[in-house]
């Protein structure tokens, strides 16, 4: 028999308040910054108060839990839609703080002026985000939020106001107040998700009723599960990963979190996170969903989060009960695991591994998925013993550049993850290392595949990335230098050259598909690029040749012939670039990305 996928209900304003404030619906959200902009707050409140539809707010119930002592536990509610409308409510009406963008916590005000409510103009200010001039005017009433609180006197109020504002009739703001009052008794469609739903029905049926069509992350289905759980400590961890996320992008924040979230401060979080601080690390920033899928895949030998939500409701998957010693026992593993995942030293060795492996730069990586996989990995191998610590490194090098060069968690990447932790389970690193260039790297893969994949048009192309990391490991010169390196150049943001001069191959009939080759493209020192201007190669690379007999310095700084003829195989480019014209383009191209792929072989055999 089918299950009842969901029970629609409407509750009021007042009523919603009331259960998030006795705790019985969670806001997992409420404590990450609040992305509305005040004015939207204030179009909430003249949409309620004018009696408009303000959309359904999605609740997911937590399955009841079997306790110890054999007694059940009812499952909390979670509300995974509507955490900006009812934080809206929260701190307009109810007065609330929320954290702000900056992560501060704040009050939004509101303000409501009573003679603009009888007004006949649809577009008329009644409602305004709170500033000084409203605290300053006696027509205002600068904070709504003092209507609704439980010792309020209408009849003082009311008094108050009309000897402040003698053409203000007390019967009428009598009617007002009781009409900004009565947001309190709205009703808003609620629609309660069955505890027994898979997370990809519910993430299905969130994104066909949320009208934007946001996508919701299995990472916040993590977020919201441990956030609404105070008994294990959910909600100081959720802030240990979000954190992490932040710090990771913005190190000058830890000052703020020690000095604003005095109790986030107090726990053992905080003091580990403070190596961020001075953190300027940037090719690998992980989000909060890269945190939670590391945490989970290296502490679990899982990889798939949906196993994780239900991990953490106590999911016991042979008997398919839900038991508290199993909700225990999640947690303890998945602090453990965010904390081997936020440690300073795992981290930063980490990088290591991967800016030695030539990938120093955030414009080399194509793929977050598989820096998660690689530290993932790095993070296994550091604490399982199955190899010396020198070779951790060089394996992690290994998956994580054979994994970008064939795509490995492109598609599907969970499903890419789920069969890697089981093969590595099963068989170990090495041997699953093994299996993985056994099944991938053949004569064709190099020979044809790879040159093949290096026939694109987009500087993001893995397969040229790759490349560019192999030219910064191997300490590369770019082209037609003898000092500036092509690490430097990637660094500080030097000059995409093109081989074949973009102006030279327009000019002769090519489209931009063609002359934008990955294989006609070197970087350069921008004095160098300048002095080639729009030269058909066999005229500059004519010239460089000549200076190695004149030593007058025309194009670049090599002056001498076996300093060129090593340039040029260094950066790949055929020494029949000395003859070619346009003509001979098709043929360049070709000649090029048979020497890039080689070169991209000899340096994967080389980590």
């Amino acid at each position: 028999m089918e299950i009842e996928k969901y029970n629609p209900n409407t509750l009021s304003v007042s009523a919603i308040l009331g259960l998030i404030e006795s705790g019985d619906i969670a806001i997992p959200e409420i404590q990450r910054p609040f992305v509305w902009k005040r004015k939207q707050v204030r179009d909430l409140l003249d949409s309620l108060y004018k009696g408009y539809p303000t959309g359904y707010l999605i609740i997911w119930k937590n399955p009841n839990v079997r306790l110890k002592d054999g007694t059940i536990s009812s499952g909390k509610k979670i509300l995974i839609d509507g955490q900006q409308r009812v934080t809206a409510l929260m701190t307009a009406i109810a007065g609330i703080p929320v954290v702000q963008s900056n992560y501060k916590k704040d009050r939004i005000k509101i303000a409501f002026n009573p003679f603009e409510a009888f007004s006949e103009d649809s577009d008329a200010e009644i409602f305004q985000v709170q500033d000084s001039s409203h605290l300053k005017s006696k027509r205002w009433i600068p904070d709504i939020s003092v209507l609704f609180k439980n010792d309020f006197s209408d009849y003082d109020f009311i008094q108050d106001y009309c000897d402040e504002n003698p053409d203000m009739q007390p019967r009428e703001l009598g009617k007002i107040i009781t009409k900004i009052k009565a947001i309190g008794n709205r009703l808003i469609g609620v629609i309660e998700l069955s505890d027994q739903l898979d997370i990809d029905v519910v993430t299905d049926i969130f994104i066909r009723i949320n009208s934007k069509g946001t996508a919701l992350s299995q990472g916040d289905f993590v977020m919201s599960k441990i956030a609404a759980d105070e008994a294990h400590g959910g909600n100081a961890l959720r802030k240990a990963i979000d954190y992490f996320a932040h710090l990771s992008v913005e190190p000058a924040f830890y000052d703020v979190v020690k000095n604003d979230d005095l109790e986030f401060a107090a726990t053992e979080y905080c003091s580990k996170l403070a190596w961020l601080k001075n953190e300027t690390e940037d090719v690998y920033d992980p989000d909060c969903d890269d945190v939670i899928r590391v945490a989970f895949m290296h502490k679990f030998s899982r990889a798939k989060l949906a196993d994780l939500v239900s991990l953490l409701s106590g999911r016991d998957f042979a008997t398919k009960e839900y038991r508290d010693d199993i909700i225990d026992d999640t947690y303890a593993k998945l602090k453990e695991g965010v904390l081997n995942t936020i440690n300073g030293y795992s981290f930063k060795q980490f990088m290591i591994t991967i800016r030695s492996a030539g990938f120093i730069s955030k414009k080399l990586v194509n793929s977050q998925m598989a820096l998660d996989f690689a530290y993932t990995l790095y993070l296994i191998l550091s604490q399982s013993g199955e190899v010396s610590t020198g070779e951790v490194k060089r394996i992690v090098q290994k998956w994580y550049v054979l994994s970008v060069l064939t795509g490995r968690y492109t598609s599907s990447p969970e499903s890419a993850f789920t069969r890697d932790i089981r093969m590595i389970r099963e068989n170990g690193v090495v041997q699953t290392l093994k299996d993985f260039e056994d099944a991938t790297l053949s004569d064709a893969f190099w020979n044809v595949r790879l040159v093949q994949n290096l026939s694109y048009t987009s500087t993001n192309n893995p397969s040229y990335l790759v490349y560019l990391a192999a030219q910064v490991m191997m300490k590369d010169v770019s082209l037609l230098s003898n000092n500036v390196l092509v690490r430097d150049l990637i660094e500080e943001a030097g000059d995409v050259h093109h081989i074949f001069p973009k102006q030279y191959l327009k000019d002769n009939g090519f489209e931009k598909s063609k002359y934008n080759q990955e294989a006609n493209y070197a970087f350069l020192d921008t004095q160098v690029n300048k002095s080639i201007g729009k030269l058909p190669p066999k005229d500059y690379f004519g010239k460089a040749k000549q200076q190695c007999d004149t030593k007058e310095i025309e194009i670049g700084s090599i002056t001498e012939l076996e300093d060129l003829m090593k340039n040029l195989e260094t950066n790949c480019v055929p020494t029949t670039v000395f003859d070619m014209d346009y003509n001979q383009y098709d043929e360049f191209l070709d000649a090029r990305r048979k020497l890039m792929a080689q070169k991209i072989k000899d340096y994967y055999y080389s980590l």
